[in-house]
Formats: C-alpha cells, structure tokens, sequence
C-alpha cells in the first residue's frame, strides 16, 4: 500500500495542468488584435529610421498635397513632406513622451499603493492623504502652469501628468495590496521568516500584475491624448523641432479646405492607438480576473499584560514555557475570554499533542504563540518564553510584527493544515523553497536551488528536481503537505507547530506524513507541538499530551499514562468516544450537548457556563457533562484543580 501510493502522490490533481493566465491574451479576439497592432506599431515607430520610405523633413513643393501614389503611399502635406514618414518619426516623440508620463505613474502608484495597502497604519494615513491632495489639484490648470515655466518642454509636461494621475493607480494597488495580504501564503511567507519588503516584491506584487496594466493600458491611452491635444494646440515642442502626430493633425486642420486627405491618416492612427490601449486593458482585465475569496484578516499579537518572568524549574530548562497564557477578544458587554490560564511546557525534541474538541481553543494557544491571533483578539495575561541557545528566553507575546519576523522561520514554524493555501500559486515549487532558506541562509541562487532540492528530498518526496519544477496547482494534497513541511525545515527551527496538519489528507497519507513528521522530530532533534482531536494521531506521533476544554487546559499527562489512567472526567469522556477503541455491537459513546460559548460562562463561577445550579449547591468535580437550561444543552466539567502528572 504504502508503494501504490507514493506512486499515486506523485499525479497533479485533476489530471491536467492549469494554462498561464498571460496565454489567455493569445485567444482570437479584439484584445489579441490590439495587441498585435500595438506591437506592430512600437516596432515601426522605433524602426523609423530604417522603415521610414523617405526623410520626414524632404520638401518636394511640387507634389504638396498630392494623394497616395507609389511614390507616397500616404501622400503628402503643404510642403510636400511624405505623410507616412512623418507618421513613422512622429510616433517616436508621441510614444516616447508616453513612456516618460508612465513611467513616473507606475513609480509612484505601485510604490506608494502597495506600501500604504501592506503596512497600513501610519504609512498608509500619510499616502493616502498625499494622494488626496493631488486629486484635489486641477490637472489641466499643473500643465499649463508647467508650459507657462518650461515652454515647449514636453518631457517635464510629461512627468506632471504622470505625477498628478498617479493617485488613481495608488488606490487601485492599495485596495488590491489590502485583499492579497490576507492571503494564506502571504502569512506563510511571513512564517517562514521572509522580510516585509521581500514579501511585498516577490509575493503581493506579481499578484498586482492584472489591474496595474489595466491602469497602465488606460493612462497610456489618455497620455496619448493629451500629448496629442498639447501638440495641436502649439504648447509642446514646436513643429521645428520635429513631427509629432499632434502637430500633423494641427497642419491638416489648417488645409481641410483644399485637401480632407491629409487628415485622414493622422487621424486614424491616433484614434486606433487610443482605442487598441484601451481594448488591450479591457483583455488584460479579464484574462487576469481572479474570483478567489480573500482570506480572513489576521493581525500579530501585541500583549497588554506585563511581563511575567519564567519561572525556574528543576532539571533542564524547557525550550518553550507557558505560563498562565491569556487571550480575549473584545465582546459587546466586554472582553470575551477565549483562552484561560493556560500553562505548560515543551522539552527540546519533545513532541507535545494539544488536543481537544473543535471550538475548545487549542489553534488560538497555537497561534498565540505565532503571533496570529485574529484582529481584535490579544493576549492579556501570561507569558510564553521561547529559549535562545546562547542568550536568554524571548516572550512571545510582547513581540511586534518586526520581533516575529527574527524568529518565524529560524526558530519557530509552522504546518498548516492546508498545504495549498501556503503556497503561492504564481511561481514554482523549487523557487519558494529556495527563496526561504536564502532568507536564513546567505548564498547563491544557484546553491539555494540546490539546497531545496536536497529539501524536498528530505521530506521524501519523489523526484524532487521535478517537483522543484512544478506549480503548487500541480501537485496532490500530500505533496503540498510535504512542500510545506520543507518551507518549515529550511529554516532549521527549534520548535515546529503542527495545526492539524493531516486533517486535510486521506487516510492513507496521513499515515505517511505522520511518519514523516515523527522521523524528521527524531533525526534533527526538533520539539513539536502538535494541535489535534484525533488521538490515534496524538498516539502516534507524541509524548505527552496537553487536553483542553472551552479555553482551559483540564489534564496533562503522558500520552501511554493519559489512555491507561485518564483522572479527568472530560478526557475519560473523550476517550471513551474515540471511534478506534469501538466495541463491535455497540454504539459509539458520544457527549452530549455542545462546548459552551465563551460568552455562555458565568461571571459567578469560572468553571462552569451558565446552568441555572447555584454556585453553593455545585460541587466541583461531581458536575455531570450534561445539564440542562432553559432548553439549551451545556456542559461543566471542570474540577477543582487542573490534573497534572
């Protein structure tokens, strides 16, 4: 079995592989022959020299305003000038002064929008208010102001358009920047240890890729236009200095009178430009459409409790220590306890499984520890000392977003349990993996690339230079999983945090990746924290267990003494209702009710939700799982002391 299916690990999922999105342009349609007339066109622009079937500035009096002939296949103008020449050398001026106004625009809106949209905060407050003065600048008034300083000057003319327009592509960057760092691989990459610049460079930027040229697409077309009206209007760069498609439609506005002709070409080549730029947008739109729901908003955590100091225990100082951990979330009436005096500890190369029910709190103990606890939610009490080897311990619930990012990665990581969602779909699998270890590791491309081979053969995958060369859409559920777990090991961390990661597996290779997580703990001396409600997984994999009900932990024990001698009434419960300790003939043994909402607790008793049984008349330790209120299942069984072994 375990051969059939490292064989069948291997085939992408569905069958097939997902085409590039930039091929979608190749498809017969207006956008295709947009293109392929702005192609042609910048070519023949820049070829003019070449191209061009004659001097633009040629004067043949004798033949001005002849019509098209073999000779001039455009015809000529007043002074008997070859039209298609002069269209030729114009578009040079025309695009160049295109290029100038977008340049500064892409400059500036990107920069600008995707710093304001990925910091927020501050940076975003000041851009955004920068970007609101600029919009509230009459653009026509800046560049007759700039013409009036520089005159004839069409480049710095340029450059202000592009300065004053550039708001519009900043909020379109900003609003798109806010969606993708919510992204699952945007938080991975952080994890892993990569920088807030690397991350917004390599990972949010490719994904700005769509709407930016769409911008693009339509600010080339009104930059067209503008240069075009300036031209006409004589406030550019005199005719003297060259032919421009702006000052040609001028000259042929002049003889409409003796010959239309002579408008006819001008025109038409300015009005195709303008339209194929906007055509081409609209395709790059919705070739680069993207549908997917934006992940939900995460924030670090920032603790508001004091520091509480580790307390000192005897033999070998644990590599992490939790002490007293509190989280809340602010509620309506007040703040909403999720988590509740929280305290255990986890040895170097020990694995430690928090296991509990859905809804019981074990992620938020587990992402308290990353810092990424939902927005609003906070750390309030405790502490939770990472140990430095050499150097003393660091809380992690005082560190800021930039604290994190020294250790993510180096000495923390993390395995989610959705291998797809932490990986970035727009490069391959061997680049992601090689650009993490190049964050901790300084080195070569070429030594990184290899690296992340030697990686992705560690964690077993099969022909790993040919994973190294697939998309993550292309590989099956385990072998993202694995990639997942290479991008957490490149890093060489200390202490890896598992979050249910073979909940989203089959069974089959849950049993793989399982060995595989126990044999890499065992071969490189790494402590895991493993967060689960499977105890065959918790069984298999570590060795001591942490139980945890409604924000709390209830039991702590050995993961052999915890299944010989559970104490605590809720972890026997649990026990009792695990599907692989079943006897034939018999139904399963469930608990009834629900885990009570941490709104439902009682401010009277810190043990219990509200039941209806006064606090004097319970007796802790003797609750019963199930009681019932006002038509409501709840459930208390929380004794008097946490039972610890």
């Amino acid at each position: 079995m375990t051969m059939s299916m490292a064989v069948g690990d291997a085939q992408p999922v569905g069958g097939h592989s997902r085409r590039p999105r930039w091929r979608r342009l190749l498809r017969p349609g207006p956008g295709l022959f947009a293109g392929f007339f702005l192609l042609c066109l910048t070519v023949a622009t820049a070829g003019a020299r070449w191209l061009a079937p004659a001097d633009p500035e040629e004067q043949d009096l004798g033949a001005a305003l002849a019509g098209p002939s073999a000779a001039h296949w455009l015809g000529t103008d007043r002074l008997g000038r070859d039209v298609l020449s002069r269209l030729l050398h114009g578009g040079q001026v025309t695009l160049v002064s295109v290029v100038e106004a977008v340049a500064v625009f892409v400059v500036l809106g990107v920069t600008l929008g995707v710093t304001a949209g990925y910091l927020g905060g501050w940076a975003d407050r000041v851009i955004s208010w920068l970007a609101d003065l600029l919009l509230a600048l009459p653009g026509i008034i800046m560049l007759l102001m700039v013409l009036a300083v520089f005159p004839g000057n069409t480049a710095a003319t340029m450059v202000v358009l592009g300065v004053i327009s550039a708001p519009m592509l900043l909020r379109v960057t900003r609003g798109v920047t806010m969606s993708v760092k919510q992204e699952l691989y945007v938080r991975a990459a952080r994890l892993s240890g990569l920088g807030e610049v690397r991350i917004m460079t390599r990972h949010v930027l490719p994904r700005l890729t769509g709407p930016i040229l769409v911008q693009v697409a339509l600010f080339a077309a009104t930059a067209v236009l503008v240069q075009g009206a300036l031209s006409f209007l004589g406030l550019s760069a005199p005719e003297t200095d060259g032919p421009s498609w702006g000052n040609m439609i001028a000259q042929a506005a002049q003889v409409t009178s003796q010959d239309l002709w002579l408008a006819i070409p001008t025109g038409a080549l300015f009005t195709l430009t303008v339209l194929a730029l906007g055509l081409f947008g609209d395709a790059v739109r919705d070739a680069t459409a993207d549908h997917r729901a934006p992940a939900a908003r995460f924030r670090p955590v920032r603790s508001a409790a004091p520091a509480v100091p580790p307390q000192p225990a005897a033999g070998p100082a644990p590599l992490l220590s939790v002490d007293g951990l509190t989280v809340q979330f602010p509620g309506p009436d007040g703040p909403v306890t999720v988590v509740r005096d929280v305290s255990f500890t986890v040895a170097p190369g020990e694995c430690v499984g928090v296991i509990g029910e859905s809804g019981s709190g074990k992620t938020m103990i587990a992402r308290s520890l990353l810092g990424l606890l939902p927005a609003g939610c906070a750390v309030t009490a405790g502490a939770a000392t990472l140990r430095a080897d050499p150097g003393p311990g660091v809380d992690l619930t005082r560190l800021d977003e930039r604290g994190f990012g020294r250790i993510r990665g180096r000495r923390i990581a993390l395995v989610s349990q959705e291998p797809s969602s932490g990986l970035d779909p727009a490069f391959r699998v061997g680049s992601q993996v090689a650009e993490v270890i190049r964050r901790h590791t300084p080195m070569s491309r070429r030594q990184a690339a290899r690296e992340a081979i030697e990686l992705l053969r560690t964690v077993r995958l099969p022909d790993p230079e040919r994973v190294a060369r697939r998309y993550p859409h292309e590989l099956s559920g385990g072998m993202a999983q694995r990639v997942v777990i290479a991008l957490a090991l490149a890093g060489k961390p200390s202490l890896l945090v598992a979050d249910e990661p073979t909940t989203a597996l089959d069974v089959t290779v849950q049993a793989e990746i399982l060995a595989l997580l126990r044999d890499l703990q065992r071969r490189l001396g790494m402590a895991v924290i493993l967060v689960t409600h499977d105890w065959g997984v918790l069984a298999d994999l570590c060795d001591r267990a942490v139980v945890v009900y409604a924000g709390e932990v209830v039991e702590q024990a050995g993961v052999a003494d915890l299944y010989a001698d559970a104490r605590h009434p809720y972890t026997r419960s649990l026990l009792a209702a695990d599907p692989h300790r079943a006897e034939a003939g018999r139904d399963l043994p469930t608990i009834a009710g629900t885990v009570p909402s941490p709104r439902q607790w009682s401010p009277g008793c810190r043990f219990r939700p509200r039941c209806g049984v006064a606090v004097d008349d319970c007796a802790a330790g003797r609750i019963p799982l199930t009681i019932m209120s006002d038509d409501r299942v709840a459930r208390c069984i929380r004794a008097d002391e946490v039972v610890k072994r």
